[in-house]
């Protein structure tokens, strides 16, 4: 399967061959120590994945309930008459795909799979980037990408990438598609990245968005076991962003939307405020006090996330 998709999620392959994670995690170290696949966090890779980037047709494979998930909640995030950036990648496209129905949207991207899931939308445009193509994930990079987003100023990106640590922030494989993510954030009032738990704790080689400017992550809800993600959330927020978690149904709707009675979601409650980047406190981050004010299962979530 890692020889097939260049990569393959813990949870997936537990899937596949009907065992449980645990199984799994032993067998994936046994294939590691042969020198047949390399671990990462939530999954495994072909050897030297730290460097090596999967394409497009790999990566939409991987965490696609995850990715369902991430994508509603964070359609959510999004009003009528909004400017917008969108990044590239197989999560974003998910994105892209429940904004066709926002009135009024304008969205900027670099990605033709955006683009395209918003090609029919009537009531929302579409403005894309110069650049050279990148065969790989279908996205503009270069300097005719970074040249055409000076100057521009809209209300949020919404970036992926293929790792996230609360120590070094969003990272990506390929150096051209990274500068291109740093003018996208550069273009926008806010940062929303959109990042599955097999991500948490991944870094690679070159940085995009360090923590400082992300003001959102949003995610899926990590495996009880997996203890790593689960710190690094912790983490995430204790630095400043707001980390919001689907819960395990939030794909529900079966991709079209949030399911009847809103969308499952957790803002974890921060322990201190973070200033914007124009010197203002950001009102969606809470401080360690508004503990009081959440729902039993958000204080439950955040003792759970502590006592790990």
């Amino acid at each position: 399967m890692v020889r097939a998709n260049g990569a393959v999620s813990l949870r997936e392959l537990a899937r596949v061959v009907q065992t449980s994670e645990v199984t799994v995690r032993r067998d994936v170290r046994a294939l590691e120590a042969e020198g047949l696949l390399d671990r990462r966090h939530g999954g495994a890779v072909l050897p030297g994945g730290f460097t090596r980037e999967s394409g497009f047709p790999q990566k939409s494979h991987l965490s696609t309930a995850e990715k369902t998930a991430i994508a509603d909640l964070a359609a959510g995030l999004v009003g009528e008459g909004e400017a917008i950036v969108v990044g590239a990648g197989t999560t974003t496209q998910e994105l892209a795909r429940r904004l066709a129905r926002v009135p009024g949207l304008t969205v900027v991207t670099n990605s033709l799979l955006v683009a395209q899931a918003l090609a029919h939308a009537n009531r929302v445009e579409v403005v894309m980037t110069g650049g050279t193509l990148r065969g790989s994930n279908y996205a503009l990079v270069g300097s005719g990408a970074e040249q055409s987003l000076q100057g521009l100023r809209v209300s949020r990106a919404f970036l992926s990438g293929s790792g996230l640590t609360a120590e070094r922030g969003l990272s990506t494989s390929n150096m051209l598609s990274a500068s291109v993510d740093r003018a996208l954030v550069h273009a926008a009032a806010e940062v929303v990245v959109l990042a599955d738990h097999t991500k948490l704790g991944s870094d690679t080689m070159f940085q995009t968005v360090p923590t400082e400017l992300i003001t959102r992550l949003v995610t899926d809800e990590p495996p009880l076991h997996d203890e790593r993600a689960a710190a690094e959330l912790q983490s995430l927020a204790d630095q400043g962003v707001e980390v919001t978690v689907a819960g395990p149904d939030a794909d529900a709707s079966g991709g079209d939307g949030p399911p009847p009675g809103g969308r499952p979601r957790r803002d974890m409650p921060l322990p201190g405020q973070r200033r914007t980047q124009n010197g203002g406190l950001g009102p969606q981050l809470r401080s360690a006090s508004a503990l009081t004010d959440v729902s039993g299962e958000q204080r439950a979530r955040v003792a759970d996330l502590r006592r790990r």
